[in-house]
């Protein structure tokens, strides 16, 4: 049996979502005035919403994530993704995707609901893009040098340690190979690990 793809209903609670998260930013970025990007090419530029400080009319591309399918649970940790297939190709997935025109990912976690589809809270952590690249070239994680975890085992299911990270206190790799449709192999990174760095900043 096929797996379900779960991009079209985890589109429909992400637009639930942002009700949710447009009251945060308001709360919380009272400098800033927001906008949210609904032109396309823009979207898959990974652009979702366009901060501008108030004062010095800096603007700032956001790229919101968010943990959908871990509702009602608060993970320690957030899933980058390095590559996945679509119709039997494999693609490069948005972390190291040089097209990208994203400044700053906002990771939405511990999204709690009283109600299906109905968000009470959550959590944001403000990611900024270059520092962590900056952080994974430094580390010697690149899409090449990780190769040499996946390839010799391309249906391997599960975590895989790496020598780049500290598997407990800061990451390690993740591979759905069974589970989901898009066979998403995902950087796990520790959301405590990227705010001690300076990477991350949480916002709420």
């Amino acid at each position: 049996m096929p797996l379900k793809s779960n991009f079209k209903s985890d589109l429909e609670r992400e637009q639930k979502l942002c009700v949710l998260l447009d009251r945060y930013y308001h709360q919380y970025l009272k400098q800033y005035s927001f906008d949210r990007v609904f032109e396309i090419k823009q979207q898959m530029e990974g652009i979702d919403l366009i901060f501008t400080h108030k004062d010095h009319g800096r603007k700032y591309t956001i790229d919101e994530k968010a943990q959908l399918d871990y509702i009602n649970e608060n993970l320690p940790t957030f899933a980058f993704e390095l590559s996945y297939e679509k119709d039997g190709t494999l693609k490069e997935g948005w972390l190291f995707d040089t097209s990208k025109k994203t400044e700053f990912y906002a990771l939405i976690t511990s999204i709690y609901s009283d109600a299906p589809d109905v968000f009470t809270s959550c959590k944001i952590t403000l990611v900024n893009r270059q520092k962590l690249l900056a952080f994974l070239v430094e580390r010697n994680i690149t899409s090449s040098t990780l190769k040499k975890y996946v390839l010799p085992n391309k249906n391997m299911h599960g975590k895989i340690k790496i020598d780049e990270l500290h598997y407990r206190k800061e990451g390690y790799l993740y591979a759905s190979t069974k589970n989901k449709a898009e066979r998403p192999l995902n950087l796990i990174l520790k959301l405590d690990f990227l705010e001690e760095t300076g990477i991350a900043k949480r916002l709420a």
